[in-house]
């Protein structure tokens, strides 16, 4: 599991890196579908080899059973989508329908936090170790923690080097813990800022994964597992 998160590091964050120059060569819209061509199979073959295999190792905890405990986890969950989604780009951009572009973003979540997908990662690690109690999720926790914390050092120092002097006073407004900003009143917040369309996608979504749950069991993976058991052998 870490070698694949490794390999999905390396190009999401490897991409990232690359962007500036790889666009100047082949254009925005071009660098966005090589981008997406290389991440979203690494992103699909990570999910699926963590579906099959999320209850191996040793079972640390159980606390499936303790009163309250599931929507609990769905409603920290359901906040960890709201951070890591919809945050800090245009959706139509992913696929390149509108020209993919670098911006500062000064406003809604941000003034929660300035690596918002950082925060839903975290969140959902939360929840779903909390759920599953096994080893192996603790160590794809770990895993993925790891990476959005250096994607934090990562994009501001990318952001920096782009926007110069706007960046500096953007992370001088800013915090990465949530709400630190707010709280000590270098930011505050706009609720109205908070209301977009791509939210409403989220919820949507959330309510699609709580139903599609109960298809996914332990055993349910494995037409999934003798895939990816055959991609990777």
């Amino acid at each position: 599991m870490l070698g694949l998160l490794v390999v999905f590091a390396v190009i999401h964050s490897g991409g990232a890196a690359l962007r500036t120059r790889a666009e100047a060569k082949i254009g925005a819209r071009a660098w966005r579908l090589v981008f997406a061509v290389l991440s979203i199979p690494s992103a699909v073959v990570v999910i699926a080899y963590f579906l099959a295999h999320r209850y191996d190792g040793i079972r640390i905890w159980n606390l499936q059973g303790v009163p309250g405990m599931v929507p609990s986890i769905w409603v920290v969950t359901a906040i960890s989508f709201l951070f890591l989604y919809p945050a800090t780009y245009n959706l139509l951009e992913i696929p390149a329908v509108l020209k993919p572009q670098v911006r500062l973003y000064a406003t809604g979540i941000i003034r929660i936090s300035r690596h918002p997908q950082a925060v839903g990662q975290i969140l959902w690690c939360m929840s779903h170790a909390l759920w599953i109690g096994s080893s192996f999720m603790l160590v794809t926790c770990a895993g993925l923690i790891a990476h959005h914390l250096f994607a934090v050092w990562h994009g501001d120092r990318r952001l920096k080097a782009r926007f110069g002097v706007a960046f500096d006073r953007l992370q001088a407004e800013t915090s990465v813990v949530p709400f630190a900003a707010v709280i000590d009143g270098r930011q505050q917040l706009v609720f109205s800022e908070l209301v977009r369309p791509a939210q409403l996608g989220i919820a949507i979504a959330v309510g699609v994964f709580w139903w599609a749950h109960r298809y996914i069991p332990r055993g349910g993976m494995a037409f999934l597992h003798s895939r990816l058991g055959e991609l990777l052998n």
